[in-house]
């Protein structure tokens, strides 16, 4: 389970810029298309969080869709997979725009 690892390092991300500070809450970006999953996630954070200083924190997870730009029509394209092809003419060259994001878009800290 490659998300264990995952959050740990989300863990020592939030750790090394809260400075000591308990973490409240922490906003998490996922694309659909990262290969990540959410629950898993979300499993291994309260795990991975114990004796920290974001044991208890919120942990908000926002999924990010897939979308892309068709090299054929210029159309951006929603996309559920990473090889998808364009829903509006059907060609499948299309470079991905979003959904492989995967980051720590914020954390709230106690001041």
């Amino acid at each position: 389970m490659h998300e264990m690892s995952i959050t740990q390092g989300i863990i020592d991300l939030c750790l090394e810029h809260a400075g000591g500070r308990r973490v409240r809450s922490l906003d998490v970006e996922i694309g659909e298309l990262s290969s990540v999953v959410p629950e898993a996630i979300e499993f291994c954070f309260e795990a991975c969080s114990q004796d920290t200083s974001l044991e208890g924190a919120r942990l908000v997870i926002i999924r990010v869709p897939g979308t892309g730009q068709c090299q054929e029509c210029g159309r951006e394209t929603p996309l559920t997979e990473l090889y998808g092809s364009c829903r509006h003419c059907g060609g499948n060259r299309v470079t991905i725009v979003t959904g492989e994001e995967m980051r720590v878009r914020e954390i709230e800290v106690d001041d």
